[in-house]
């Protein structure tokens, strides 16, 4: 029996409708312990800030950190702590109003790590994209059959690769009193490799 083996490639576009976004409490000391109560002064801001733009299980540390610090000329300057966070916004609008509402209420001791766009719900563009991928496949496969003197018959194996979406994400910095974020438009892809038999 004869086949041919042809990969077919989709795509879906869909709006990013919800945010996450990462900061940092950033405090520098003469002294290891200063330094870490700054930083966790500042992060208790910013929970208490995120808390008032998004449910308080979307709130969430990441990592703590402290290390020496040196001024301009490399002598050393005390300690720098960091304390990282995660905000999960419902919607893009909040994470820019809370963008806003951040440097506002921790100011200098803030740092905005960036800002991801994502999709909720990727079933339906998932779904789509994948149609689109066999459909590619169908269609490359009949080309490849009628310039083999053939047609394309029945689908002997379908295999799915893995889909990937097209990133979005902004850096933000945290001087900005307020940040409107777009979202444009995110692409959702797949790829589906088909065995046709050859009539």
């Amino acid at each position: 029996m004869r086949t041919v083996t042809v990969t077919g490639h989709g795509e879906a576009r869909v709006v990013p409708d919800s945010a996450v976004v990462r900061v940092a409490a950033v405090h520098r000391a003469a002294g290891v312990a200063d330094a870490l109560g700054g930083a966790d002064s500042a992060a208790r801001q910013v929970v208490a800030t995120g808390r008032e733009h998004t449910a308080p299980e979307r709130v969430g540390s990441t990592s703590v950190q402290v290390w020496p610090a040196h001024d301009q000329q490399g002598a050393p300057d005390g300690f720098e702590a960091r304390h990282s966070l995660t905000i999960r916004c419902p919607d893009v609008a909040a994470a820019g109003v809370l963008l806003g509402a951040l440097a506002e209420a921790v100011g200098d001791r803030l740092q905005i790590e960036g800002v991801s766009l994502e999709v909720s719900d990727r079933s339906a563009a998932e779904t789509a994209a994948r149609e689109a991928a066999y459909a590619d496949a169908v269609e490359r496969g009949t080309h490849l059959a009628s310039l083999a003197g053939s047609e394309l018959g029945d689908p002997q194996a379908v295999m799915e690769s893995a889909y990937a979406d097209a990133p979005v994400g902004r850096a933000m910095n945290a001087s900005l009193a307020a940040v409107s974020l777009e979202p444009g438009e995110q692409a959702v892809t797949a790829s589906v490799t088909v065995t046709f038999q050859l009539r």
